[in-house]
């Protein structure tokens, strides 16, 4: 689930639960739905918003330095890694 979806639940979740007037689906109790659909986009969103945190990020970066014994020149290697999944 993602943001907007999560948001649309609770925009949906609202209008049954304030908006729409009782009884205009018989059997059924809409304030009850809606709380449940509120509920369901604030755990879908809070789920969301964590899941999509850059948490830390590990970089490491390594240079090294030789002498080429052919030619004299100095050779720098630069490597850098990410530590991410």
């Amino acid at each position: 689930m993602r943001i907007g979806s999560s948001i649309f639940l609770i925009a949906l979740g609202a209008i049954l639960a304030w908006a729409i007037s009782p009884g205009l689906i018989p059997y059924v109790d809409q304030a009850l739905i809606g709380y449940i659909l509120m509920a369901v986009g604030v755990i879908g969103l809070i789920a969301s918003l964590i899941l999509a945190s850059p948490g830390r990020s590990r970089r490491v970066s390594e240079s090294r330095t030789m002498m080429d014994p052919n030619t004299g020149e100095r050779i720098t290697r630069h490597e850098s890694t990410d530590g991410g999944i």
